[in-house]
């Protein structure tokens, strides 16, 4: 009963105001149905089980707008043929150090798992590794790639760009992506730091969560189409805009507005990607953009042993010592603790794996829907 408790303070905690009727699955029976799902549309077993891992990974942590609600997204992409079911995922340029991958319009959810294995890879030859992807498509939460680097004692990176929704700071034109980075750092005794972030002040998944319960937007999140404050979470489908991180510019969104552009460059224009304007939209009824200057979504991602700097043992102490002070560090009032990057999403992983992954209605409703296309029970 306790267990059940926290489960449902966090569901709280990671939600908004109201909370709609949900159902809850166990991690397995939805491993089985979208592993399926994948399979249907073409994808190898190994294909399928890697996209599987990868996007359930965000139900687990937590970050439900970038999981299974986001299956039938996938598949409108693949009948729309901007998806390629089957990839012939290469390095096409490389040094020992870098490499450039064309994801041959696969899955981001298996190109970005790749990629990040070579940068792995080539870390732990030449002590770092670099890698900049094009021709992918969506690829689940960034913090699943940057994470796969801990088990080697190396810092993983991942970002990507992501289709126009922002105004760059002073603009009413969508210019960039939500454009998440990702930092995984190791620890010793300590569970490891995880930042996981969009450069917006809100992904936006939010807005799609929000949609659902018929609820707005806290204010600062969006604009509408003329560049005015807004709380509207449907005002992207009347040509309002994202803001970056920070809001306006008292509040420091010129500084969101450079590290989405940052990652833009390093995830399209490094690898040959559409970058800005011209990355291509998740949703299939979008139209493509016109005049694309390179080829689909670009990610990027890195990996770093941490004894090319200092022995791995010395450093994991001193995360720990880190980790362990920023702990004890003095609340402001009215809360509880200071929280540690990665803390909530481990705390729900937690929690997840023994009482289940809740699904809203409406969620619920697309994947049985799915699920008879494909002669498939939920």
């Amino acid at each position: 009963m306790k267990l059940l408790k926290i489960y449902f303070q966090l569901i709280v905690i990671h939600s908004f105001p109201t909370l709609r009727p949900m159902q809850i699955y166990p991690y397995d029976h939805l491993y089985q149905f979208t592993q399926s799902v994948f399979k249907a549309i073409g994808c190898s077993d190994v294909h399928a089980a890697t996209a599987t891992q990868t996007l359930l990974s965000a139900d687990m942590r937590g970050i439900d707008s970038h999981g299974v609600a986001r299956l039938t997204g996938y598949v409108r992409l693949w009948e729309a043929g901007r998806v390629n079911a089957t990839p012939d995922i290469k390095i096409v340029h490389e040094t020992p150090s870098t490499a450039v991958v064309d994801g041959d319009a696969g899955l981001g959810l298996v190109v970005a798992p790749f990629a990040m294995q070579v940068a792995i890879d080539k870390a732990r030859q030449a002590g770092t590794g670099w890698v900049s992807v094009r021709n992918s498509n969506h690829f689940g939460i960034a913090g699943y790639h940057a994470m796969m680097a801990l088990e080697q004692d190396m810092i993983g990176m991942a970002m990507t760009n992501a289709s126009a929704l922002v105004a760059p700071t002073f603009s009413i034109e969508r210019m960039l992506g939500t454009n998440p980075i990702a930092v995984a750092i190791p620890a010793g005794e300590e569970p490891p730091f995880v930042a996981d972030l969009a450069t917006t002040t809100a992904a936006n998944g939010k807005l799609e969560i929000l949609q659902r319960k018929n609820a707005d937007t806290p204010l600062g999140w969006v604009q509408d189409k003329d560049g005015q404050a807004s709380t509207d979470a449907n005002i992207l489908k009347k040509q309002g805009a994202l803001l970056p991180l920070g809001s306006d510019r008292d509040h420091g969104s010129h500084k969101g507005y450079a590290l989405g552009s940052v990652v833009d460059i390093f995830s399209a224009v490094l690898s040959g990607a559409s970058y800005g304007p011209w990355v291509p939209p998740f949703p299939a009824y979008v139209a493509m953009p016109e005049n694309m200057p390179g080829k689909g979504l670009g990610h990027f991602f890195g990996a770093m042993r941490v004894d090319a700097f200092r022995p791995a043992s010395e450093f994991k102490e001193h995360m720990d010592n880190w980790i362990q002070r920023f702990r004890t560090a003095k609340p402001a009032p009215g809360h509880e603790k200071v929280l540690i990057p990665g803390d909530p999403e481990r705390e729900m992983e937690q929690v997840r794996k023994t009482a289940g992954i809740p699904l809203v209605d409406s969620v619920a409703k697309e994947l049985q829907e799915l699920g008879t296309r494909f002669s498939l029970a939920l």
